[in-house]
């Protein structure tokens, strides 16, 4: 009972700490897809993570914009980003992905958006319990809140490698297919054509006979 108690404690405390949001988004061909989060404290500091999991070349048109429509970030043909800036205004920021470069293909993008606060929660006290004890605890969850958000962008680096890496694959069993399938044809019709060749020589030495 008090192991779950104290696990209940360390999630809420590093929930406490973050705010984010989580997507899988389908990018349509010459679309333009914006995603909105609200600052409500000056100087907290937001995380962008995104990748671009299948369509394409792996590549998409990003944005970031402030309250008062001032770009912060932005980029063309990337692939993947990972950046950390802070919001030094309060109001609404603006995400968008543009794939209006792509005719044909839609891409499927993973991102994350994240509102970390840098005010810390403040664990409940104990009695008995000193206040370096508090601090080493507190230092303690922060060093593991890092390391699982450590673990968490590579897990998201190697699904992307693994989807990137699985559509090559099938692009190129695509491709082996496509090439033996012509070469088949070719083959049969090279045949047909030596067998027609063949009978007209035939029946040409036949002629010149009578």
């Amino acid at each position: 009972m008090r192991s779950s108690l104290i696990c209940y404690t360390l999630l809420a405390y590093i929930a406490a700490l973050t705010s984010a949001t989580a997507l899988t988004y389908k990018l349509a061909p010459n679309e333009k897809a914006c995603f909105f989060t609200y600052n409500e404290q000056k100087g907290a500091k937001m995380a962008f993570y995104f990748a671009v999991q299948t369509g394409g070349s792996f590549d998409v048109d990003y944005s970031v914009a402030g309250p008062n429509d001032k770009v912060i970030l932005d980029g063309s043909k990337e692939r993947q980003g990972d950046f950390v800036f802070t919001a030094n205004e309060v109001g609404e920021y603006r995400f968008c992905f543009n794939n209006e470069m792509s005719t044909f293909a839609e891409k499927m993008v993973d991102f994350e958006i994240a509102l970390e606060n840098e005010a810390r929660a403040q664990l409940p006290a104990k009695q008995g319990t000193s206040p370096e004890q508090t601090s080493v605890l507190e230092e303690s969850i922060m060093k593991l809140s890092a390391q699982l958000s450590t673990i968490n962008r590579n897990q998201k680096y190697f699904r992307t490698r693994e989807n990137r890496n699985f559509s090559t694959v099938r692009s190129t069993e695509r491709r082996i297919f496509n090439f033996s399938i012509i070469e088949s044809l070719m083959m049969v019709t090279m045949a047909g054509l030596q067998v027609f060749i063949v009978r007209f020589f035939f029946q040409g030495a036949r002629k010149g006979y009578v």
